[in-house]
């Protein structure tokens, strides 16, 4: 064989193998094609806050809302600032630490750039 398979363009995998006319990653599932590795920038997860600004890991956020801390008798209150540390595809795409809670999820339509 005189060509290498890229890792995934993904998650960075090395464990890549082609299937048909794809190539597809075993730990995180990704597909894509030979060759394709400009469409991975398409593939870029972009998260908005409640005002259509781009959230980027790293980003300081402002709560924009009371939010109620699940299992627990604690709120986070209006104005409070977080640091981004994570962002995920899901409901919950924000993992953020609050300071005197802890480690949580939060939802971007619920925070403001700072």
């Amino acid at each position: 064989m005189d060509t290498a398979i890229p890792p995934c363009p993904k998650c960075n995998s090395t464990f890549a193998y082609e299937d048909g006319d794809l190539l597809i990653c075993p730990e995180c599932g990704h597909e894509w094609s030979p060759g394709a590795e400009s469409a991975a920038a398409d593939d870029e997860l972009v998260v908005n806050d409640a005002h259509g600004n781009r959230l980027q890991v790293g980003d300081t956020v402002t709560l924009i809302k009371d939010l109620k801390v699940k299992g627990s008798s604690s709120t986070a209150k209006v104005g409070t600032k977080v640091k981004i540390y994570r962002l995920v595809e899901g409901d919950h795409n924000i993992d953020c630490k609050i300071t005197g809670i802890g480690a949580m999820m939060l939802k971007s339509e619920f925070v403001k750039k700072a």
